[in-house]
């Protein structure tokens, strides 16, 4: 499922209810619809409720519910009633029946409630639903002969497949085998930086060429690198060689399927852009000739990679979860698309009776899934919405005229769904002038129809906020109704309506410059500023939280000689980040990043751009730009590279260090920035001209205090890195003190890594 997160300041004792509304187009696979609610509360609750309510025109074959958890004590709690197109299932445990024992606030709830539910399907074109002058049509036709397939299985074999990856994989392919039907054909190529294939050609799947295939699978063991550019070119000329001399059935479906865990890094390497040259490769081969379906095993896989090569080759990924039941996963995934039923779809319909159609044409239907189109009627009159043969229209208002909360406009919703969808995915695998088209149109449709999208999740543009109406999904609205300040995050309850700033975090601590401190207080609209001064090679503690193990230090760098004016500034150059409860060490400076993690170091270079996805923690490097550094359930930290000209007679490259996220910290957290953190109080009055007329003086009582501050300028170039953007703050002169716990040296360590 998605995965987001919200922090909202909420005012002692008092009451805030969030109520989350998400909608889901349920995906038919293996002759069902699944609603899945994973249900993690780690206590017992008060009031308990699982309500679920399913209405289906066609009528209900059946119904299942069951969860991972159920016991036989609260097994009977599951309360099911079906009539002909409706259900009704129910799970409400009392506080008494949650509980693992009497005495214990331990919960038995824990694990995942499954609804699994189809529909009557008669033969004919399917189930059309309209309102207010939109369609839906759903098409899964009964009863349709399976068609023969060729597929290739296309194994990885490296190194990292090692220990219970490859013994999944062996016990997932073996079942695999077990269930293809004697008319198709089949091949397995294993590889690493080595290909080798079982059979020179496909095989027929006869009872003793899946025997001997068998034997073969169990001797499978890993080894070497990541050739998949070479493993997936060889199953491809492996098929269009059968199909030239014959050897496959005419009325067949041809596909290979990849099973991998990790990057190319033999044959095309994995470059930011040897990839697209994969894709490029594969694509080129096939030429709409067989469909290429990825499953991606693991997280360190790019899934996003196997992805877009999926699409571009009619076929889909699939990442599978290392688990327990990552065998199952593999199985249930081929189960998906063992048996094509229909092959290159067109679902057609009257030019004169609809238009924005979403995509219609499909280039299989699977036995077990289902087609949906939709689109709009050119005008609102059912009856000039005519298509051949019979298919059923229903108007919901007059089935379930009570029950317009839930349907409403649902058709033009979904619609508006599938179209953006649709546009995302040619965002990332369409043709190159078709990209920029596409996500222009996705990212206006999102915001027409308030979709939280990757393209308009928590954005905030010029004056404009994001307003997340309770009672609804995420709307965008001008300031022409509320007043609110883009850098001030609050909540007015009377309209439970949340105006909110892009990261959430009350304190942004950064360093950059030479080097300049900034503490900005976006709940306080407001910044402090201060230098600290010290001579080149000296490493400072930034961030220190002895509860979570983070330490991130920063060692400074001078210019190459003294300036004509005598001042000699510095920078920091060099970051070490260490998180030692994960395990997880980054060394940053202004040409490598190096990252140590399970127990061996990966080193990426500025001038990449690489995405490095860990179990402990997730980098993002734009090229020559900025490194997003996420630590698990911690923190999450932007480090930018200011280069200049190599042959400046004076100044060298340097890094800048931003927090964007830090409200997962212990209260002891410290350092330099750390220890504002938390947030500070101060109060400022006595506002009077300074020496510069531009930049008045002002007495701040901060800590006990009296210090006299200056109001100035400090430039942030999180928006804008060539020039950065001037912020307003109070500078707090002589190193910060007075504003800091101590002296500024009390900051200076021994090492990188060290904490003294």
């Amino acid at each position: 499922m998605e995965k987001f997160s919200v922090s909202v300041n909420i005012a002692a004792k008092s009451n805030v209810t969030f109520i989350l509304t998400y909608e889901e187009l349920l995906q038919r696979k293996q002759g069902q619809y699944e609603i899945l609610t994973r249900i993690k509360p780690k206590q017992a609750v008060q009031e308990f409720q699982i309500v679920t309510n399913i209405y289906e025109p066609q009528g209900i074959s059946y119904v299942d519910a069951h969860a991972t958890f159920l016991s036989n004590e609260l097994l009977p709690l599951v309360e099911k009633t079906v009539t002909d197109n409706k259900a009704h299932i129910s799970f409400s445990p009392t506080l008494e029946q949650q509980r693992k024992c009497a005495s214990c606030d331990e919960t038995l709830i824990d694990g995942d409630f499954i609804i699994k539910y189809d529909v009557n399907r008669v033969a004919g074109l399917g189930d059309i639903q309209i309102v207010n002058g939109y369609f839906v049509h759903f098409f899964a036709p009964p009863d349709l002969p399976r068609v023969p397939k060729n597929v290739v299985f296309v194994i990885d074999r490296s190194g990292s497949m090692s220990g219970r990856k490859m013994v999944q994989t062996r016990e997932a392919l073996l079942a695999i085998l077990k269930d293809l039907h004697e008319e198709d054909y089949f091949a397995l190529i294993q590889f690493d930086d080595r290909i080798d294939s079982w059979q020179k050609s496909l095989t027929k799947a006869t009872k003793e060429n899946v025997d001997q295939a068998m034997i073969y699978v169990q001797q499978i063991n890993y080894r070497g690198g990541t050739n998949i550019n070479q493993a997936v070119l060889t199953g491809v000329e492996m098929l269009l060689k059968d199909r030239r001399e014959k050897k496959l059935p005419e009325r067949s479906v041809d596909m290979i399927i990849l099973l991998t865990d990790g990057m190319p890094n033999s044959g095309e390497k994995a470059t930011c852009s040897h990839l697209p040259r994969i894709q490029e490769n594969v694509r080129s081969a096939i030429r709409g000739n067989m469909s290429l379906f990825c499953l991606g095993f693991g997280n360190d896989v790019d899934y996003s990679f196997l992805d877009v090569m999926s699409k571009q080759n009619k076929g889909l990924a699939r990442r599978i979860f290392e688990g327990s039941d990552a065998t199952l996963q593999l199985q249930g995934f081929y189960d998906e698309v063992s048996s094509p039923l229909l092959s290159d779809v067109d679902m057609r319909y009257p030019d004169n009776a609809v238009e924005s159609l979403t995509t219609n044409h499909f280039n299989q239907l699977f036995n077990g899934s289902e087609i949906v189109v939709a689109g709009r009627l050119m005008d609102n009159d059912l009856d000039n919405f005519l298509v051949e043969g019979q298919a059923s229209t229903v108007d919901w208002g007059v089935m379930y005229p009570d029950e317009e909360y839930i349907f409403g406009d649902f058709t033009e919703r979904l619609w508006a769904y599938l179209t953006i969808q649709q546009l995302l995915e040619k965002s990332k695998s369409g043709a190159t002038d078709e990209k920029a088209n596409a996500t222009a149109k996705a990212l206006d449709m999102s915001l027409q129809y308030s979709f939280v999208t990757p393209l308009t999740s928590m954005m905030i543009k010029s004056m404009h906020c994001i307003y997340s109406n309770l009672n609804y999904i995420v709307p965008v609205c001008s300031t022409s109704k509320f007043t609110c300040n883009p850098r001030k995050p609050y909540l007015l309850v009377s309209t439970n309506i949340f105006c909110l700033y892009c990261d959430f975090t009350l304190v942004s601590p950064a360093v950059d410059g030479d080097p300049h401190f900034m503490i900005e207080l976006p709940d306080r609209d407001d910044a402090l500023c201060f230098n600290v001064n010290d001579k080149p090679g000296t490493i400072f503690n930034l961030v220190r939280d002895p509860n979570s193990g983070i330490l991130v230090n920063g060692q400074i760098i001078g210019d190459k000689k003294i300036p004509p004016d005598g001042k000699i500034n510095t920078y920091f150059w060099r970051f070490g980040i260490i998180h030692q409860t994960l395990g997880v060490k980054l060394e940053v400076d202004t040409e490598v990043i190096s990252v140590f993690q399970d127990g061996k170091w990966v080193k990426l270079l500025w001038s990449d751009a690489a995405s490095l996805k860990g179990l402990n923690v997730d980098l993002l490097l734009t090229k020559d730009r900025s490194l997003t550094v996420t630590l698990k359930d911690s923190v999450k930290f932007v480090i930018l590279l200011h280069k200049v000209w190599k042959k400046h007679p004076y100044h060298r490259d340097y890094l800048g260090f931003y927090t964007l996220d830090s409200h997962l910290l212990s209260p002891s957290v410290h350092g330099l920035l750390g220890q504002f953190y938390h947030g500070i109080e101060y109060e400022v009055t006595n506002l009077r001209p300074g020496e510069v007329p531009e930049k008045p003086d002002a007495t701040m009582f901060v800590k006990g205090q009296e210090l006299n501050v200056t109001r100035g300028w400090q430039r942030d170039f999180r928006r804008d890195m060539k020039n950065g953007e001037n912020v307003p703050c109070w500078f707090i002169h002589s190193n910060g003190t007075g504003l800091l716990d101590g002296d500024a040296t009390d900051y200076i360590v021994s090492g990188l890594f060290k904490t003294v």
